[in-house]
C-alpha cells in the first residue's frame, strides 16, 4: 500500500469518517473516470484543483463538483492573490500527494481551501484517496470540513 493511501486512510479514521476506500481497476484521472467506475453522477466527484497563489508560493486548494471549472479570476479574487499553475514538486511538497491523486484529507501540512457550493446537493460525494487509482465516498460536509475549506463562488459558468 502506497504511503499517500495509507495517510488518508489513517486520516479517515481520525476523522470519524465511516467509509471504504475503493481501488479503480482502470484508473480515475478525470472526474469522467471517476464517476463511470463508482457509478455516480459526475457533480458527485469532488475535484480537488491545486493552484500555486503567485504572492505567497503556497499552493491553494479549490474542491469543486466534478462536473465544474474553477474560474481564474474567481479563484484568484477569492484567493486575494494571482494564482498560477503549481507544478508537480510544488504540489506534492505541500499536499504530500502526487498530481491525479490529490485528497482534501489526510494533507502533510494544512493548506487554504474553498469550496463548490455545489457539492452539497448530494449526500455523498467521492473524493481522491491519495493515487489516481483509489477513492472514496463520504458526505460533503465532512470533506469540508476535514479540508478546512471556505464556501466560494469561483466556478465558471457553464456552456
Amino acid at each position: 500500500m502506497s504511503k499517500s493511501l495509507k495517510r488518508v486512510k489513517q486520516a479517515l479514521v481520525e476523522l470519524g469518517i465511516d467509509t471504504n476506500v475503493r481501488e479503480m481497476s482502470d484508473g480515475t484521472r478525470t472526474a469522467a473516470d471517476a464517476a463511470r467506475a463508482v457509478g455516480c453522477e459526475l457533480d458527485q466527484i469532488a475535484k480537488s484543483i491545486i493552484f500555486r497563489g503567485e504572492d505567497s508560493g503556497h499552493v491553494v486548494l479549490f474542491l469543486t463538483a466534478g462536473g465544474n471549472r474553477v474560474d481564474a479570476a474567481k479563484a484568484s479574487a477569492l484567493a486575494g492573490e494571482p494564482l498560477g499553475k503549481a507544478d508537480a514538486r510544488l504540489i506534492r511538497a505541500e499536499t504530500g500527494f502526487a498530481i491525479g491523486g490529490v485528497s482534501p484529507v489526510g494533507l502533510t501540512q494544512a493548506v487554504r481551501a474553498f469550496y463548490d457550493p455545489r457539492l452539497l446537493a448530494f449526500d455523498t460525494v467521492w473524493a481522491a484517496a491519495g493515487t489516481p487509482r483509489h477513492v472514496f465516498p463520504a458526505p460533503p460536509l465532512a470533506l469540508i470540513a476535514a479540508a478546512s475549506a471556505i464556501k466560494g463562488d469561483f466556478v465558471a459558468d457553464r456552456d
